[in-house]
């Protein structure tokens, strides 16, 4: 199915319902089906063809959802850049990805002008919103039909990219019909229809805001609250204010509402499903968020830009399977393997695998990273995972982050998860760090909740007390708070070279 068609299609059978809403801007099916158009004939007519890449640095707002629509029907490809960049990391992404224009917010247009000359691929910036809004400028006059293009559902119209928490971030390039196995896969778990109000309140630059829940919310027809910012009290009110039936979120923006000293649950009687996924989801926020909204349905997902969703956790099998991210959701493949691609029995720890057309074209312009990724007939995600009996996936770790110590194999999150049962904790990072006589041992980094009181000693304490002596941490270090990626996940990248710059910093000292 073309992305395109998704908007048409709901435009023919919902005209009037509102598509869009953001502050006091409402767009009916119909106005956003028309805009659409618009973009797409002004794409081309200003010279991008088949192809070439258009990038939006842009928060939650109608114009997104406008380029996303309009790029989609123009054959070009829409690069989605997280406005959270650093100025080097934005001349990285829009390099790479060899943008030809971009679409900018206003507050973000000083940054880009700035790396202009270091940009010599990108020949037009069109602001948007701000005194110098180019964007209604740029669509004006335009015909509201659709262009007639040559499109095919196999052919690449976005490109998203990872959240850097391994190193330089790849850009993912994905085809119509990869989304839209997607869009359809969220559709029937997240019981999305017509009648929902669905909140977009993480990051439309990410998979998880754009494909994972924009995406299908208008392919079933529902309408969409645009939040340019995650704030809690923000939230309350739009949920309140709009009627939200529907949202997803990180785990730390449901912390953040089930936690919330303001909490009044009369301002989400209307809510009724909440889907998750980006990070783990600490058990004690699903236990409260059921405790305080016992109508509130929730499903837990599981999937990366890579490959879409891949599995899937209905409230129906909480609390049996709590801490469970589900099993293979509908209209996907989803495997266990060894590192020789062989299936693992259940219980025991595998890659989390797939195939099909959910999957991503490539990295965009890495070709020796995409021929990792896929590997025989598969994708590979990188994540480890034990599935039991019933078909059900707990995640283990990382495959990248597990660490050999002495021979022995640990998996951080097993220690994570030990930290957790901690009230005291309010996040944690588990990862190794080198030791001379092991190799590695584990480092556990901890947030506490405000006005809690831990000590090193009680952490490794309680570890020793629920996990083999090995795996105890041995460094404890209490932080204020973590680097994170757009979508809550904490860089576990970043603490390293920090421990380690602050390591080599200690040596020099002591050898002075």
């Amino acid at each position: 199915m073309l992305t395109g068609d998704m908007l048409r299609r709901s435009a023919e059978r919902f005209p009037a319902t509102p598509a869009v809403i953001w502050q006091d801007t409402r767009l009916s099916y119909a106005e956003l089906d028309a805009q659409a158009n618009r973009f797409a004939h002004a794409l081309r007519a200003g010279g991008l063809g088949m192809g070439a890449k258009l990038a939006f640095i842009c928060r939650n707002r109608p114009e997104y959802a406008v380029g996303f629509f309009g790029a989609a029907r123009s054959g070009a490809v829409l690069v989605n850049v997280s406005v959270l960049l650093a100025d080097e990391e934005l001349r990285y992404v829009l390099d790479k990805a060899d943008a030809e224009i971009a679409f900018v917010e206003a507050p973000f247009v000083e940054k880009l002008d700035a790396l202009r000359a270091q940009l010599p691929k990108l020949r037009e910036v069109v602001v948007i919103g701000g005194d110098g809004d180019g964007f209604a400028a740029f669509i004006e006059g335009q015909p509201d039909t659709a262009p007639e293009v040559d499109l095919h559902e196999d052919m690449a119209f976005c490109m998203t990219y990872t959240g850097g928490t391994t190193g330089r971030p790849k850009g993912v390039l994905a085809s119509h019909r990869a989304r839209a196995i997607t869009a359809h896969t969220v559709a029937v778990e997240e019981a999305l229809d017509e009648r929902d109000v669905v909140g977009i309140v993480t990051p439309m630059f990410h998979v998880a805001a754009l494909n994972i829940m924009f995406q299908p919310a208008v392919l079933v027809g529902a309408t969409c609250v645009l939040m340019p910012a995650w704030d809690t009290a923000e939230f309350a009110r739009l949920a309140r204010e709009t009627g939200m039936t529907a949202a997803f979120m990180v785990p730390t923006q449901a912390a953040m509402m089930v936690s919330d000293p303001g909490f009044d649950a009369a301002n989400f009687a209307s809510f009724r499903k909440l889907s998750f996924a980006g990070a783990p989801m600490p058990d004690w926020v699903q236990t409260d968020l059921m405790a305080k909204l016992p109508h509130l349905r929730l499903t837990q997902i599981y999937g990366q830009s890579e490959v879409g969703v891949l599995t899937s956790l209905r409230h129906w099998y909480l609390p049996d399977k709590l801490g469970s991210i589900g099993r293979q959701a509908y209209n996907v493949d989803v495997a266990l393997v060894d590192r020789e691609g062989r299936p693992v029995a259940p219980g025991e720890v595998g890659e989390i695998v797939s195939r099909g057309a959910n999957l991503m074209l490539e990295y965009y312009g890495e070709p020796e990273q995409t021929a990792d990724f896929f590997r025989g007939g598969w994708g590979w995600t990188g994540d480890l995972g034990r599935m039991d009996e019933d078909g059900f996936i707990w995640l283990v770790d990382r495959s990248k982050d597990m660490l050999i110590s002495g021979g022995e194999n640990i998996y951080p999150k097993e220690i994570e998860n030990a930290l957790y049962e901690l009230p005291q904790v309010a996040e944690c990072a588990v990862f190794g760090i080198p030791d001379p006589k092991w190799g590695e041992v584990p480092a556990a980094f901890i947030q506490l909740h405000p006005g809690a009181a831990l000590t090193e000693a009680e952490v490794v304490t309680h570890c020793e007390a629920r996990l083999a002596r090995f795996k105890r941490p041995r460094l404890v270090r209490f932080v204020e708070g973590f680097p994170k990626t757009a979508m809550g996940k904490i860089q576990k990248n970043i603490l390293r070279a920090e421990f380690q710059a602050g390591a080599g910093a200690e040596s020099k000292e002591k050898n002075r």
